[in-house]
């Protein structure tokens, strides 16, 4: 049973034993993700659960590397690791500048390498 009077909480039964309050309800759908940014999301953390591709990102917050750097530093095939750079760059995760024929990776800006560093922080706490 809901109620159209904003003076008194909305409420509704979810259970015999807990009822909903259309106000939590409401007041949380204001900030809820919509279904496109959702799905945006979870496809950039679809991404990052390669391991492989985290561990470039790993050598790139330390520094910007070169291809053949970053692959020998990885240990993996120059080809593998071009692979994974365009997959971290479709979704503007490493950034690239060229000189010569050289072609040198970073990560992309500081959202990149907060993010890293915050998950690899919260991995690294004890329970």
């Amino acid at each position: 049973m809901s109620n159209s009077n904003p003076a008194i909480p909305a409420v509704e039964q979810c259970t015999s034993s807990h009822p909903v309050n259309l106000n939590n309800v409401r007041s949380s759908q204001r900030d809820l993700l919509s279904v496109e940014k959702s799905q945006r999301m979870a496809e950039f953390f679809s991404l990052l659960g390669d391991a492989n591709r985290l561990r470039i990102l790993s050598a790139l917050s330390v520094q910007e590397l070169c291809v053949c750097d970053l692959a020998a530093a990885v240990k993996m095939s120059e080809s593998a690791v071009s692979h994974q750079l365009r997959a971290l760059r479709s979704m503007r995760l490493v950034g690239y500048r060229k000189q010569g024929r050289n072609v040198f990776y970073s990560l992309k800006d500081h959202h990149v390498f907060n993010l890293y560093r915050e998950v690899a922080e919260h991995l690294d706490e004890e329970e």
